[in-house]
């Protein structure tokens, strides 16, 4: 006969069925095809009716609810059908509007369960590592309950003898018996936490197993020998290792918070694997005898709208998964390249990971120091003409834009949005999708005609797809778009020399903000340092200057790469006041960006240099960085 589990608490209870009136919180048994250990009897429901009584009495005495909300809750539980099986704590959360941290502590604490802080200060290594192990040996259906209840194992179930710990918000939840008897536990003690807590750490822990690399096993061995063999030839062979090594690419990418994948040939016969993180390129997996056509053929095969036996031609595709519960899409670019053998017909793939939880809506988030906001605030409320975002490549200039969108959008305004390609999904716009009968310009030409108020061009990349974006922000239309300049005031002399007359540029502008991100410290390692001299002052600090702040230098840490950890933005914006309007009609075809330059400054703004600099003030980043960032002031 099998064992039944026990459980250590704080006041020790003899058997799972004598707490039924701990089950208040529990959803209530007795469903069909249930075992009769676990079916409701009277005696079980009159004594969770008399542990409903205690528990309410407590919350209200605790002034975490008041009698009126107790009645209310209790009339409602009362009630017929299925509102009587509902658990007071649920009804107290759902219909009552209590948190339900604050009810499912002190029922924890009424029946004596203790609290255990789960932060990811709090929790040590080691504790976090049992976890990590534990969990994964689990199958994915147990692994999706125990999420869903939730359930976290996090201390050693064989260090001294002490059983498994496991924390829950809910420890009443009858479904933990069942699943400590699937997890093999005859003991275990159970603990308070807040939910988010406890799927917090659970999410962490499972962050940290990839299962495709762990399935993969060792790669040297799975792919010994083929570098003979022909890419198709490779994947028959090793279909199952070269799917595992991808799909955990993929996988370990979104959980590094990666912006990019690179995958390219090294040396004669082996790939890398690289992660842009933080802007930055930081070496994954550099793997030796494994045939570069072959993994690059595996990527294809596994993205839409690329053609796996296509090798002399750019493709552009993306792949869709589900990736910790969320659906995450990459862009496939692949790009034929040359090899040490002229022979090979080698190819480099680089996959964008979209990650919509990245996408940042709240205008305020975005970072703007209080000057470049007040500026970029005004721009963007006025009812018309076009805001400019400028910068390289990953420099943030659509995540801004985007942000700025979602502060006009309302349900009485035509939002349009022309990019190519759509990254992310913009609630309440109307994306357009190109194709190959609806090129850029046709859509910028045909959205004329589709009665916008809000236009969002992705980049104006030619004379035509400028000319278009500066007549919407002529003829009445709010427009946003992206410009590649080095800073706000060459967007002026950009424009013009793609054949936008100074008249147009003078009266369409609103402002042009050019936009730079640096890599901000991580706050658990960061050290402070006293700098030489030489290298602040080269920036534009004053000798005065440096003697009140307190520089830091990035070190390095399990929790971070390299001693950084995020990036923030600095701006420098130029807003289109009157006198800014007059410049350019004065400057006719000469367009004197200093001029423009020293006029916004006139007006408080701040150069990107200046911007980089009130960052170092403010202890988040160090000169390295700004000076890297600013490199053209």
């Amino acid at each position: 006969m099998e064992a039944t589990p026990t459980v250590s608490r704080v006041s020790s209870m003899s058997s799972h069925r004598s707490d039924s009136d701990l089950e208040v919180l529990a959803a209530a048994p007795g469903s069909v095809g249930e075992p009769a250990q676990y079916r409701t009897t009277d005696q079980d429901r009159r004594l969770e009716i008399k542990a409903t009584d205690r528990i309410g009495t407590r919350l209200v005495k605790r002034g975490i609810i008041g009698e009126h909300v107790l009645q209310r809750a209790l009339q409602i539980q009362s009630g017929e059908g299925a509102d009587s099986r509902r658990r007071l704590g649920e009804i107290l959360t759902m219909e009552c509007g209590v948190p339900e941290d604050a009810v499912a502590r002190e029922i924890a604490s009424m029946y004596g369960f203790q609290e255990v802080e789960l932060s990811e200060e709090a929790v040590p290594d080691d504790a976090l590592e049992f976890a990590i192990r534990f969990l994964m040996d689990l199958p994915d259906e147990i692994l999706a309950e125990l999420r869903d209840v939730p359930l976290a194992p996090f201390a050693d179930r064989d260090r001294h003898g002490t059983p498994v710990r496991l924390a829950t918000p809910v420890p009443t939840d009858p479904r933990i018996v069942r699943l400590t008897r699937q997890m093999g536990l005859a003991r275990y003690e159970l603990l308070f936490a807040p939910r988010a807590r406890v799927r917090e750490f659970f999410d962490r822990a499972i962050q940290d197993d990839n299962r495709y690399l762990r399935d993969l096993g060792q790669v040297d061995e799975e792919f010994s020998g083929t570098e003979e063999s022909e890419p198709e030839e490779v994947i028959e062979i090793h279909h199952s290792a070269l799917t595992n090594l991808v799909e955990g690419c993929l996988l370990e990418a979104v959980r590094r918070g990666a912006s990019d994948i690179h995958i390219l040939p090294s040396g004669v016969d082996g790939v890398q694997i690289r992660f842009r993180v933080d802007g930055r390129l930081q070496l994954w997996l550099e793997q030796n005898g494994l045939n570069p056509e072959a993994i690059i053929a595996v990527v294809k095969d596994r993205a839409r709208n690329v053609d796996r036996f296509e090798r002399d031609a750019a493709q552009d595709g993306y792949i869709q998964r589900d990736i910790d519960g969320h659906n995450i899409r990459f862009r496939v670019s692949i790009l034929p390249i040359v090899g040490q053998e002229n022979r090979r017909r080698l190819e480099s793939a680089v996959l964008r990971v979209l990650d919509d939880r990245k996408l940042i809506t709240d205008l305020e988030a975005i970072g703007f120091l209080e000057q470049a906001r007040q500026d970029f605030e005004s721009a963007v409320r006025r009812p018309q003409g076009i805001i400019i975002l400028t910068g390289p490549t990953g420099s943030g200039k659509s995540t801004t834009l985007v942000a700025a969108l979602h502060r006009v959008l309302n349900p009485s305004l035509n939002a349009i949005t022309v990019e190519d390609p759509v990254e992310y999904i913009i609630p309440g716009a109307r994306q357009v999708k190109l194709n190959p009968k609806l090129n850029f310009e046709q859509a910028l030409r045909a959205i004329l005609r589709h009665d916008p108020d809000i236009v969002m061009v992705g980049e104006m990349r030619d004379k035509t797809t400028a000319d278009i974006a500066i007549k919407l922000a002529n003829t009445g239309h709010l427009t946003f778009s992206t410009l590649h300049t080095n800073d706000a005031p060459s967007a002026v002399s950009r424009l013009y020399k793609l054949g936008i007359e100074p008249f147009l540029i003078a009266h369409a502008i609103n402002i042009i903000v050019a936009q730079r991100l640096v890599r901000t410290l991580c706050n658990h390692c960061r050290r402070a340092v006293s700098i030489d001299p030489s290298i602040p002052l080269s920036l534009g600090f004053s000798r005065e200057e440096i003697r009140d702040i307190q520089f830091y230098e990035a070190v390095g840490c399990p929790k971070c790469a390299g001693g950084y950890k995020g990036r923030a933005a600095i701006h420098e914006t130029l807003l289109f006041t009157k006198e800014v309007r007059r410049k350019i009609l004065d400057s006719k075809a000469d367009i004197d960006e200093d001029e423009i330059r020293a006029i916004a400054s006139r007006n408080g703004a701040l150069t990107l240099r200046q911007a980089g600099l009130e960052r170092i003030r403010q202890g988040v980043t160090t000169c390295e960085e700004v000076a890297f960032a600013t490199a053209s002031d």
